[in-house]
């Protein structure tokens, strides 16, 4: 990445510790935000509660970030959620929403990939009958609210890791299913190679 490694901190510690728990290393994300872990938390708490609001699970959430995060190019979201999708739906289904051909998803699903894809591509591009596809599966208008409030959460975290040089680590991608290793073949290239 592009800044110095972050100054030892209790925050920066807690950051390190909770990688080291979740997925048995300290991911290059966590090195850049431990330059401001107080940041960090406030933009997940953001996410955690707009996640809530708009009453999404894991799927509905890994839907989302991996239409958002493949829309805006982010191999490393690309990579991380789209194991955290093949997780709790299939690997196959993963790399599906990841090439934008989303086989496998129910109609509510689709809505939502649509949704990331657009508010990721064009914001200001969507019109009155994309918001209704939404409202058409079931999402009433505090849960849209929501959606496209978690989305652009997620494409500013995006944003912040990809203009700072942040780079998928070599563990991130052998821990990825191969499915998804295969689609994702844009943004940062992986370290070490």
């Amino acid at each position: 990445m592009f800044l110095t490694t972050a100054p030892d901190s209790a925050g920066a510690d807690r950051l390190y510790d909770d990688d080291r728990r979740e997925q048995g290393f300290v991911m290059n994300g966590s090195r850049l935000w431990a330059h401001s872990p107080a940041l960090h938390d406030e933009l997940f708490a953001l996410l955690r509660g707009a996640a809530e609001e708009a009453g999404l699970g894991t799927r509905e959430r890994g839907v989302l970030v991996t239409a958002c995060a493949s829309t805006l190019g982010d191999a490393y979201c690309s990579l991380a959620w789209g194991t955290r999708l093949g997780q709790v739906a299939g690997d196959e289904l993963a790399a599906a929403v990841l090439s934008g051909t989303d086989s496998g998803l129910d109609a509510r699903e689709q809505a939502l990939a649509r949704w990331a894809r657009l508010v990721a591509a064009d914001p200001n591009g969507t019109d009155a009958e994309d918001v209704q596809a939404l409202r058409d599966n079931g999402f009433d208008e505090r849960q849209i609210l929501a959606i496209t409030a978690y989305t652009a959460l997620r494409l500013a975290f995006s944003t912040v890791n990809d203009a700072l040089g942040v780079r998928p680590e070599p563990e991130l991608v052998t821990g990825a299913p191969e499915a998804v290793r295969e689609v994702v073949t844009w943004g940062r290239v992986p370290e070490g190679t």
